[in-house]
């Protein structure tokens, strides 16, 4: 018999609160740390544009995503329906800042200024996020055949490659070079998230590293300004200013711990100056970022309502996957970057007890800390090393995922797929130690460039429209695995029109340090990837028939786990 009202909290729902609210926390002090580091934005782009339209795509699925769940719980007679989790995108974070708004901010700077780069950075930023909006709305209709059509692979391995390079390496490396400071919270986060273990006053890991790490810092910067540093030996007081050299002088956090209200507004004019003029021809040269991101993020979602349905929630998928994008095209509106998503771990939260409230209280927490500014007080007194372990686990989650939800066979064509991603973060990082040595990769001359054992022609090459070039390689190997040499066929000539159109792999030799070159330049560009492309592709099609069939069976017992813990079928796609 229906019930007239499922209770709105239950005692459970703090511990899904805590454990949502630190994930979404967690993205914003990432935002906030890596958008003002790498893009060059302005405190005032961040806490007063970007975090309050976060808060208002944040609040909208939360608030929706409750109420779906409570309305399914009145139709089935139930008290133990949980709302799915949602959030900020995190692959999509990296994506957007390193694939888009950080190369045009560090393309631009010298010519427009630090300002004017970051502006136009941010405003590619928001049309990114308006298309993976319409990808996700539109595509709502349309996903089951989307998931149906492109091996899993596929869809996994770019994700997997952003999680290996862009999630975890960058953190890593700063726990390995603050170790005083982020290897405890991050071994807390870890252990309670492999092992289980249950933490003092049953406290959420995230929450307990988000304390220790803070506890830590302000300790070791106190130690810093007390009379006793002056008796350290110089080894000793080197490192330890190492260790908080991330953290706020005293003017400012005071400055960071002033409340301040930071209302919504439109950002509609900003995303129309993106598509003027030559403005619009940069943001087409990022189709190879946005439109793959736009596809995880709509199957993703997808993925995440069909394992709720596996733990006994059934949800709409339409009005569901809808939502999702609504929560987008609101964040670019109002001038946030980064789109939002259903989460993965339903099966988590409904198994720890929580059912709608955490979602309510999520939303309205993170809303109010964005809105008044208290945002900027907690990046300014959580130094980001302690809560990096969570970003971690998510890559490890992503990572192993790529591997175990795949037919074994298949894990060939997911390390193919992780080819281009370990590149471009390769590409990443030499362009860091180029700007440390206080030079660019423009200034270098092609003619050395091209004779360098580094390869960087390669690097370029895999960079530029990485996640496409995964996407397209992952496939090929999983039909070449399966002796379907004409469906290989495809997939390479779709890369040789991509790489043709200089969507993928767009650069010029002769100008090694410039963007993405498109159109007429990327013909130019891309011809020599675009006949290899077609040249493989034929091969592949001429011996179609020839190609034996390897479907070796599964070793018994060898059933694999999902990220969640449970046992995913095969993909005998």
């Amino acid at each position: 018999m229906p019930l007239p009202s499922p209770p709105l909290f239950v005692r459970r729902d703090l511990d899904g609160f805590f454990g949502l609210f630190i994930d979404n926390l967690v993205q914003l002090l990432v935002i906030a740390q890596l958008t003002a580091a790498v893009c060059g934005f302005p405190p005032e782009l961040i806490y007063g544009r970007i975090l309050p339209a976060a808060a208002v795509s944040i609040i909208l699925g939360n608030v929706y995503y409750a109420l779906h769940a409570r309305a399914v719980a009145r139709r089935e007679g139930r008290e133990d329906v949980t709302a799915l989790p949602y959030g900020i995108n995190t692959p999509s974070v990296f994506a957007y800042i390193f694939f888009i708004m950080a190369p045009i901010y560090a393309a631009h700077r010298e010519e427009l200024g630090p300002e004017r780069a970051a502006t136009l950075a941010w405003q590619v930023g928001l049309a990114a996020c308006l298309g993976s909006g319409f990808i996700e709305f539109f595509g709502a209709f349309v996903a089951e055949r989307v998931r149906r059509a492109t091996p899993r692979a596929a869809l996994l391995a770019p994700l997997a490659g952003i999680a290996i390079g862009f999630i975890s390496m960058d953190f890593v490396l700063q726990v390995f070079e603050r170790p005083l400071l982020a290897l405890l919270p991050t071994g807390i986060i870890l252990m309670q998230y492999l092992s289980g273990a249950r933490l003092p006053l049953g406290l959420p890991a995230g929450l307990m590293a988000l304390l220790t790490g803070t506890l830590l810092g302000w300790g070791i910067k106190g130690l810093t300004l007390s009379p006793l540093f002056a008796h350290l030996s110089e080894a000793v007081q080197g490192q330890l200013r190492l260790e908080v050299a991330s953290m706020p002088s005293g003017e400012e956090l005071r400055a960071a711990l002033v409340p301040a209200l930071a209302l919504p507004r439109s950002a509609l004019g900003d995303l129309w100056a993106a598509f003027r003029g030559e403005n619009a021809s940069l943001v087409a040269g990022y189709v190879g970022v946005i439109l793959p991101m736009g596809l995880f993020n709509l199957v993703g979602s997808l993925q995440n309502i069909e394992s709720a349905e596996a733990e006994g929630d059934r949800f709409a998928t339409a009005p569901a996957l809808a939502v999702n994008g609504v929560g987008t095209l609101a964040a670019a509106a109002l001038g946030s970057c980064f789109p939002t998503t259903i989460y993965i771990g339903h099966a988590g939260w409904k198994r720890l007890g929580a059912r709608t409230g955490y979602s309510l209280l999520n939303g309205v927490v993170i809303t109010v800390l964005c809105l008044t500014g208290l945002i900027q007080a907690f990046a300014a007194l959580a130094p980001i090393e302690s809560v990096v372990g969570i970003l971690l686990w998510i890559a490890i989650v992503i990572t192993a995922q790529a591997f175990q939800s795949v037919p074994r066979r298949h894990a060939l064509a997911v390390a193919l797929g992780l080819i281009p991603a370990i590149a471009a973060w390769g590409m990443l990082y030499f362009g860091h130690g180029l700007t440390a040595a206080g030079s660019s990769l423009g200034q270098l001359d092609p003619e050395s460039l091209a004779k360098s054992p580094a390869h960087v022609g390669g690097l370029i090459a895999l960079d530029r429209g990485m996640i496409l070039v995964s996407m397209g390689l992952a496939a090929m190997g999983v039909m070449m695995i399966e002796a379907r040499l004409a469906a290989a066929a495809i997939w390479a000539w779709t890369l040789a029109l991509l790489a043709l159109l200089g969507v993928v792999h767009a650069w010029d030799p002769l100008d090694p340090g410039g963007g993405y070159v498109f159109g007429r330049r990327g013909l130019a560009g891309g011809w020599r990837f675009a006949l290899a492309y077609a040249l493989w592709g034929g091969l592949l099609y001429a011996l179609r028939r020839s190609g034996r069939e390897a479907h070796e069976p599964e070793a018994p017992g060898l059933a694999r786990a999902g990220a969640d813990g449970d046992v995913v079928e095969d993909d005998r796609r």
